[in-house]
């Protein structure tokens, strides 16, 4: 199976090809907002509206003068935004997601995507629909040999920078030879990867190492006037640019380590956690949102999906570090600041090698024999899994 893969670049416009990415932006935002609109009063009145009618709706709304200048761009665009709302429909009744929200100019992504129709991809050059030249696209790296684009996605992220992905079959991507290698994962914030072999990878902390730049910026820009200034719109991106680096350097961080397990290990396991909830926690949601626990898994799951190795997550109840990996034994009331205890066996832990190691026994049992992993509840010699049938999993 043909894997499809986005290949994102940087790209340098002119001025007049950034003036009509960004009339195409605020087109994109505007009918997005006017179909969400006009579903949300037609889901009060208990009446359906899909994707055919907002596209009616669309070709009535260029014919009206308040809305003309939607002919100014390419057509395109217009209409893969009216998909984009029936796919978040389409997840909102399958409760797979909540209620699509309105797009500001402010806070919501800059971003328009084009089908084949809108652009032309010859000889390594890219040209988009309304515009007279190809795009300045810096070609940090080759497309599959004879790939051919089958969306182009344009997006500039607040610190201003101009990004276009391209999406293509890749060919390259196939199952890596199977191996026999398991390791369990354990996430934490002194260390940001504990496994299970006993090795463990240091937090590099990226938002510390800028934290004393971006204070700075975020005074500066507290002190400007409020509104659509020239200064504040400066302070604002000096702003960006800071936490644009700080994110560069997580992901490519992240993307690595997710490479490596993968490459080197057939099954891998890993803790069901709710970041989501953890970040509430004030005293830990700075440290918890730099270590980026929720695109490791992200990315952990796609590149497995993608080179045949399988990631099993734990029950988040599950008590990896109160366990003993040793004897089976569960021990009492363990805080954060406890790293190494010694159980009754006379087995010496360190907390974070042992929650790793207990990981992986279970999620072999997983692996092997469709057990579920359930909290423990008793003391010495309970089981970590219990026998049950495989879960029936969506197509």
């Amino acid at each position: 199976m043909c894997v499809k893969r986005a290949f994102k670049y940087r790209f340098h416009p002119t001025g007049a090809q950034a003036a009509e990415l960004s009339r195409t932006f605020g087109c994109v935002r505007k009918v997005y907002n006017l179909a969400l609109a006009a579903r949300t009063e037609a889901w009060v009145r208990q009446e359906r509206v899909n994707y055919n009618a907002t596209s009616a709706m669309l070709t009535a709304w260029k014919k009206t003068e308040e809305l003309a200048y939607l002919n100014e761009v390419s057509s395109v665009p217009l209409q893969q935004t009216l998909r984009h709302l029936q796919n978040a429909f389409t997840h909102f009744f399958g409760k797979r997601a909540g209620y699509p929200r309105f797009k500001s100019r402010k806070r919501s992504r800059k971003s328009a995507e084009y089908t084949t129709s809108g652009f032309r991809f010859r000889d390594g050059r890219l040209t988009l629909a309304k515009m007279a030249g190809p795009l300045d696209v810096v070609w940090s790296r080759p497309l599959p040999e004879g790939a051919t684009p089958s969306t182009v996605t344009v997006s500039q992220d607040p610190a201003g920078r101009w990004f276009v992905s391209l999406l293509c079959d890749d060919p390259a991507v196939k199952p890596l030879p199977a191996t026999d290698t398991a390791v369990g994962v354990d996430v934490g914030l002194e260390h940001l990867l504990t496994l299970s072999t006993g090795e463990k990878i240091t937090n590099p902390r990226h938002d510390r190492a800028d934290r004393a730049r971006l204070a700075k910026a975020q005074r500066c820009l507290a002190r400007k006037a409020k509104g659509d200034g020239a200064n504040r719109r400066k302070a604002r991106r000096r702003v960006a640019r800071i936490y644009a680096r700080i994110a560069d350097r997580r992901r490519d961080g992240l993307h690595k380590l997710t490479t490596r397990l993968v490459r080197e290990n057939q099954t891998i396991v890993i803790e069901d956690l709710t970041v989501r909830n953890m970040v509430k926690n004030h005293t830990l949601a700075r440290a918890i949102s730099d270590a980026g626990w929720s695109e490791f898994r992200s990315l952990l799951e796609y590149k497995a999906d993608w080179y045949g190795r399988e990631v099993i997550a734990v029950d988040r109840f599950f008590p990896s570090s109160k366990l003993c990996s040793a004897c089976g034994a569960l021990q009492g009331r363990m805080p954060l600041h406890v790293r190494t205890w010694t159980c009754d066996c006379g087995t010496t832990h360190d907390r974070d090698v042992n929650a790793a190691q207990n990981l992986l026994a279970a999620g072999l049992a997983v692996s092997v024999c469709g057990a579920g992993v359930r909290p423990q509840r008793s003391t010495p010699g309970g089981q970590s899994a219990t026998k049950q049938k495989p879960s029936q999993r969506e197509p």
